[in-house]
């Protein structure tokens, strides 16, 4: 689906890539909180609320321009260091390097008052660097800057709580990209009481728990710590991942071989003691399992279906081409509570009744395609942060079905989300609609570069219940593929390296697709001749017609394609259809 280009974004597991938008006029925008994190689009206006960030303040950050060494900083995965230059300010500076699938995340917690504003900025050098500030009890901040030769100033700013007497500040990098810089940090406004004591390391985490096994990783679980501003997983003793949330994924394990696992808390003010130890035993070779049978074809072409009007063709659901298994209905509305969806129907459509867009539905599934609601897009918000809005999510997207008739649901979200609440609203869901649900995904690039991101955590969390995950491979702009090497936009490499991230990641072959535009004016940018995509589907399931990389084996089981839009499609003359279609159901 296309993009647009951000400016500021949640940060809570995972944030935005840069330069991921939709250009059509999509109808709604699911946000999917991260816990307290939520979309923050440039400065925040505030009014009627007590403390008011002055420029007379002094700064709350302590050691703000790093000038002794990392005092009151805590890098991910010992990723920062100080340097001599190139600086801002002083003598000194943080120097943070992203390394395999960590970001270089530098905290810090610092005393704040209640219902107060605050502003917040740093100084930075380098690609794709972030600033921002979580536990802010209100709305989480982040914003970057796509890349500088020269130092820039970021600037954001947040309202606490009314009972928030603490926030995390942090800065981090992004996967693949190279070290960045971060100078005179400063955050003004109202000074935490100086009564209170520093902060203190958290309490341990309780065991995790052991979620999804393939034959190369273990999913784990434990719930959140007080005053946590991450956590550290450890493998038999030695540390092998950092992340914000609570779950994770830990790859490239060996098969049919039992593990122990404990998990730490860390803030700003150190890291706890250890978690009780829990064994998981990764399952043998050619054994990884994947979803139940939904009768969607062991190789499916999915496309999306616009209802809506925007320059593309216009539509109506029986017009849409017969190579398409899945049709996904773009998109869900949001209500006024929070995690509820609705469907209305376009007008610009011509439906003469909405019982003939349901007869249209009924039609397609005669025929043997599956038809599901897409729940994304640019214009809606659907927070869904907790017990409550996972129950509204799963309730109400059960009732669309049934009264629709759709066969299942896509997941479409762009501005991040709560993997551990998003994972109960589907299974929520699933037990209502039963094994026959489709569940689709369609993740930007940026949200797959790691199994430690909220969306790559997601698809492992509900790995059994998932049909496929039809990755977007444009409006992204150059990515890591799973050999560390960067690979361009628009090429059978790209396609290929990126789509190994998740196919070596814990995802079964049979739950990856490859997401492309149908047309040049489907997407900004990242648009591929159809048979691009299918050089990319033979390199991964035959081993035939790849580019400079090459996977180490193949996966002949691979699901097969994605695009935006049916619509588009049309308008181009079904090339992208009549092209991929066959290719897709010709394969191994």
């Amino acid at each position: 689906m296309e993009r647009r280009t951000r400016t500021d974004t949640t940060d809570g597991g995972r944030d935005a890539a840069p330069g991921a938008r939709r250009t059509a006029r999509a109808r709604t925008r699911i946000t999917a909180v991260l816990g307290a994190g939520a979309v923050a689009l440039g400065a925040v206006a505030f009014g009627g609320l007590s403390g008011s960030a002055g420029a007379a303040e002094p700064n709350l950050v302590r050691n703000a321009g790093f000038e002794s060494g990392l005092s009151g900083w805590t890098c991910s995965a010992g990723s920062g260091t100080t340097v001599s230059s190139p600086v801002h300010g002083g003598t000194a500076a943080l120097k943070a390097a992203p390394a395999g699938g960590d970001n270089a995340k530098c905290t810090q917690t610092v005393a704040v008052q209640p219902d107060s504003q605050y502003q917040l900025s740093a100084w930075v050098q380098g690609s794709y660097v972030y600033l921002g500030a979580s536990g802010t009890g209100t709305t989480d901040v982040s914003t970057w800057t796509p890349g500088t030769s020269g130092w820039q100033q970021l600037r954001t700013s947040f309202t606490t709580g009314p009972d928030t007497t603490s926030v995390t500040v942090h800065t981090h990098g992004w996967y693949g990209q190279s070290a960045y810089h971060v100078d005179d940090v400063l955050l003004t406004g109202p000074g935490g009481d100086p009564g209170e004591p520093d902060p203190e390391p958290p309490a341990a985490p309780g065991a995790p728990t052991v979620g999804a096994a393939t034959s190369s990783s273990v999913t784990l679980n434990w719930n959140a710590v007080d005053g946590a501003t991450g956590y550290t997983v450890y493998r038999d003793g030695a540390r092998a991942l950092s992340t914000q949330g609570t779950s994770a994924t830990v790859t490239g394990l060996a098969a049919a071989t039992s593990y122990e696992f404990r998990v730490s808390a860390v803030n700003g003010a150190g890291e706890s003691a250890k978690s009780a130890p829990v064994t998981a035993t990764t399952r043998p070779r050619g054994d990884d399992g994947g979803a139940p049978d939904t009768g969607v074809p062991e190789h499916a072409l999915t496309g999306y279906w616009q209802n809506f009007d925007n320059g593309a063709r216009v539509q109506k659901l029986r017009e849409v081409q017969d190579q398409y298994d899945i049709i996904a209905v773009s998109f869900a509305d949001s209500t006024a509570s929070a995690g509820e969806i609705t469907f209305n129907l376009d007008p610009a459509l011509g439906y003469s009744s909405v019982q003939e867009f349901k007869d249209d539905i009924a039609a397609k599934q005669a025929e043997g395609r599956k038809v599901i609601l897409s729940v994304g897009g640019e214009k809606g918000n659907v927070i869904v942060n907790d017990s409550a809005s996972a129950a509204r999510f799963a309730d109400s997207a059960h009732r669309l079905m049934r009264e629709y008739g759709f066969d299942g649901v896509d997941i479409d979200l762009e501005h991040g989300i709560n993997s551990t609440w998003l994972t109960q609203a589907l299974r929520s869901l699933s037990a209502k609609a039963g094994p026959s649900m489709v569940l689709t995904m369609a993740p930007q690039t940026i949200d797959m570069q790691s199994t430690s991101t909220e969306y790559f955590k997601l698809a492992l969390n509900v790995k059994d219940i998932l049909t496929v995950v039809n990755m977007h491979y444009y409006n992204s702009g150059s990515m890591m593929g799973c050999d560390n090497k960067v690979y361009s936009q628009g090429s059978v490499d790209f396609l290929t390296a990126l789509a190994c991230i998740q196919l070596e990641g814990g995802l079964d072959p049979s739950q990856v697709g490859l997401g492309t535009p149908a047309s040049t004016r489907g997407a900004g940018s990242g648009y591929v001749d159809p048979s691009v995509v299918n050089a990319a589907l033979d390199c991964l399931a035959r081993g035939t017609n790849c580019g400079s990389f090459k996977p180490a084996r193949t996966y002949p089981g691979i699901r097969g394609a994605m695009t935006w839009s049916t619509n588009w499609d049309a308008l181009n003359g079904n090339r992208w259809s009549d092209t991929v279609g066959p290719h897709v159901h010709a394969l191994p």
